[in-house]
């Protein structure tokens, strides 16, 4: 996560003529006082997005219901093409939690589709 984090500071310090608001999903939220930063599930784009959600939303307990709040801490919990998929992403087309979950997991929906349980794996057709 460190070595994604500085990916992602030089590409921020690397675009000229940017400001804050521009640059930060919700430039007018503000994280409750006395908030400590979470350790999240990382995604990597290889397992189940509904699982991912769930967990992280489970993390969420003490943040409170701020939709805001849920989708700014959202890219914490991402690696790899998932993170550039939401970097890229015009957060003003979200216009709350659900409508960003969904989004996400449209995105990723084929890691679902077709994929046999386990209930399949260990009982295979003779």
């Amino acid at each position: 996560m460190a070595e994604e984090l500085k990916k992602l500071t030089r590409r921020v310090q690397s675009v000229e003529g940017q400001n804050y608001e521009d640059l930060c999903i919700q430039p007018d939220v503000e994280l409750p006082e006395g908030y400590k930063p979470l350790k999240f599930e990382m995604f990597d784009d290889t397992s189940d997005p509904k699982v991912h959600m769930r967990t992280y939303y489970d993390k969420l307990v003490g943040v409170g219901n701020n939709e805001q709040i849920r989708i700014i801490l959202f890219m914490r919990s991402l690696t790899g093409d998932s993170i550039s998929w939401y970097i890229s992403q015009n957060p003003k087309k979200w216009e709350n939690w659900v409508s960003m979950a969904l989004d996400f997991m449209d995105r990723l929906r084929f890691n679902t589709e077709n994929v046999p349980d386990i209930f399949y794996i260990q009982n295979p057709k003779k």
